[in-house]
């Protein structure tokens, strides 16, 4: 579960003035909803649950204390002054320069900071990619908008499969992925063969995909696996010890085989609803 949390210093000022204006004689000083906020942060991820926070400033005082800003391993910062950059990424130095390049900003992870391009939508692609994870057909092509010149590109967001193979009504949600889960239509009945068909071979199903071939993580989730996101796939592919091996490279690009993608993505961990257990 994602938690958007946008203008941290002006919500956490609103939250405190109401709960000083509705705070009765017995109740806690600080306000519940922060108090909740905190729980979330310390131990959200137990749940997979994280916290997307946006601020203008992300001081110690805004957001709750020095503790509760070491709670985010990710840190993004763009147009920032040298003061922010030294009381948010101390360990990295000395400090990059800020830059005016529209969406450039810098990642800070495991004590190292990349420059990064952040990708551009409108607010109608945003709202619709980050629901559906498809492009929206109304907004215009975020790679075909003019940018500036410079070492990194802005790419267009992966197209995924508009017919998703669906997941039966009874299965577990997936664990990694963010595509909904549907119940499965009931299938149609295929037409009786004729009798009189001279070639009953020729209205046979078509042959099996081969699972032997070598593929890479997109093309494995846009022809194989539609149910499980291309971040999803990354993200196991990182932190999930039964991931497959890759059996090739082409380029910079690993590849897996089919077969051993499908058999992963039967037995992969799943967590049932309401528990942390990944078994």
């Amino acid at each position: 579960m994602l938690i958007p949390l946008e203008e941290i210093n002006a919500t956490m000022k609103q939250l405190a003035r109401y709960w000083e204006r509705i705070r009765e004689s017995g109740d806690p000083k600080v306000s519940p909803a922060v108090d909740a906020l905190n729980e979330i942060l310390y131990m959200g991820r137990q749940l997979r649950m994280h916290v997307l926070l946006v601020a203008q400033s992300a001081t110690a005082r805004a957001l709750g204390g020095p503790e509760v800003r070491e709670q985010f391993a990710t840190r993004i910062l763009a147009r920032y002054s040298v003061n922010a950059w030294r009381m948010l990424a101390p360990e990295v130095h000395p400090a990059p320069k800020s830059t005016k390049h529209h969406d450039r900003a810098q990642v800070v992870i495991g004590g190292s900071a990349r420059k990064t391009q952040v990708l551009f939508f409108t607010e109608t692609e945003a709202r619709e990619w980050a629901t559906t994870g498809k492009k929206a057909a109304d907004g215009p092509n975020p790679a075909a908008l003019p940018t500036q010149a410079g070492p990194a590109r802005m790419q267009k967001p992966p197209t995924p499969d508009t017919h998703p193979a669906a997941a039966p009504a009874d299965s577990l949600a997936d664990a990694w992925s963010t595509t909904p889960t549907t119940a499965a239509p009931d299938p149609v009945p295929a037409p009786a063969a004729d009798p009189g068909d001279a070639n009953p071979a020729a209205t046979s199903p078509a042959a099996p995909v081969d699972d032997d071939q070598a593929v890479g993580l997109r093309q494995a989730h846009e022809r194989h696996l539609p149910d499980i996101t291309i971040a999803a796939l990354r993200y196991a592919r990182a932190n999930d010890r039964t991931f497959p091996k890759p059996v090739d490279k082409r380029g910079a690009e690993l590849l897996y085989q089919v077969g051993d993608l499908k058999k992963w993505a039967r037995n992969r961990p799943r967590a049932a609803s309401g528990t942390t257990d990944l078994d």
